[in-house]
């Protein structure tokens, strides 16, 4: 659920209003009760999205057409003034994420089946709810746009080799077909968007207050596609799945944050670093693993999907209460009488 047009004009902050404070915490409250409740409609009623798997690929392209739609050339342009950060989050992002997923996989002892699909959520390029949580964290939100933008653009190229090389001891991974997949599936519906944004920009700034809830609905379309077609290995498998996921997510946050700290980011950057790395488009895992594997692969995505949100939301939370917990020491120290 990309939200820049929420953002964009709040590149810290001291550019935050109350208006699109509100905007981004309904955005980042809603969405995970949506995918939460699709989640829960899938697992009731299975047979009835039965066959709906073909359309995931498809639901997945209007999600990255959205966020297509909602990119501007100030997106860009932040890569070229600080290129070594951006550098810095995209090697985080794919060497912390795909490492960890290898080896939460491994010492959980996952089915092969599961193990691939936790694999796969790691080598996912940045989650499309990354930037508003920045924002709510109150962390730099130019670098996070700018490391989400460019890891989706790179995943055709770097997603397909990673799954091959950590999951393929697992099963088999067609590392062409799967690059082919994410072409058609995120890079082509995110080129449309962006042209569209470029010929009509007017017609489509006035339908942008829109584009993050229909990405949202169409995510919980998806999670309740992949949810109902392994429903019957739910009950048996769900406890450990979200065990991984919490760790894969936690960790991801953790080590991200520390990235970014020891390459001397500053808080708002370590923030941006924390969210891009810990925080997966899990829609494209879901839609690959169902192509790619099974329904069951698929589930790890599914639950990432809800839960990534919720803790993303709650780290948020508590690094914006310190933010400013700081900044009222700060101006009371400032207010204190200075002797000579």
């Amino acid at each position: 659920m990309q939200n820049e047009q929420v953002i964009q004009e709040s590149a810290g902050p001291a550019g935050q209003t109350d208006s699109t404070d509100r905007a981004a915490r309904r955005a980042v409250t809603v969405f995970p009760v949506l995918v939460l409740v699709a989640g829960a409609i899938g697992l009731a009623s299975p047979d009835t999205f039965a066959g709906w798997s073909v359309s995931v690929p498809y639901l997945l392209g209007v999600v990255m057409f959205c966020m297509g739609l909602t990119m501007t050339k100030v997106d860009f342009q932040g890569v070229a003034k600080r290129p070594w950060a951006v550098g810095l989050g995209l090697v985080a992002h794919y060497v912390i994420m795909p490492g960890l997923g290898w080896l939460i996989a491994h010492v959980l002892g996952l089915s092969p089946q599961l193990a691939a699909g936790v694999i796969l959520v790691g080598c996912a390029p940045s989650g499309t709810a990354s930037n508003v949580v920045t924002y709510l964290a109150r962390g730099d939100v130019a670098l996070s746009v700018s490391v989400a933008t460019v890891s989706t653009v790179l995943a055709p190229l770097v997603t397909p080799p990673l799954t091959l090389l950590l999951a393929g001891a697992y099963l088999p991974v067609d590392a062409g077909s799967m690059m082919t997949d994410i072409l058609k599936t995120v890079l082509l519906p995110v080129l449309a968007g962006l042209l569209v944004r470029f010929l009509a920009g007017r017609y489509v700034d006035r339908v942008l207050g829109v584009l993050p809830w229909l990405s949202a609905l169409t995510v919980a379309v998806i999670v309740m596609v992949v949810v109902g077609g392994s429903a019957a290995a739910i009950k048996s498998a769900a406890a450990l799945v979200l065990l991984a996921v919490v760790l894969h997510n936690g960790l991801g946050l953790l080590l991200g944050y520390g990235a970014g700290k020891a390459a001397g980011l500053g808080k708002p950057g370590s923030r941006a670093m924390a969210f891009e790395v810990g925080m997966q488009n899990s829609g494209l895992a879901a839609s690959l693993a169902t192509a790619h594997f099974s329904p069951l692969a698929a589930l790890p995505a599914a639950i990432f999907s809800v839960w990534h949100n919720v803790s993303g939301a709650l780290v948020a939370a508590w690094m914006s209460y310190r933010s400013r917990k700081a900044g009222a020491v700060s101006e009371t120290v400032e207010r204190l009488p200075r002797t000579e």
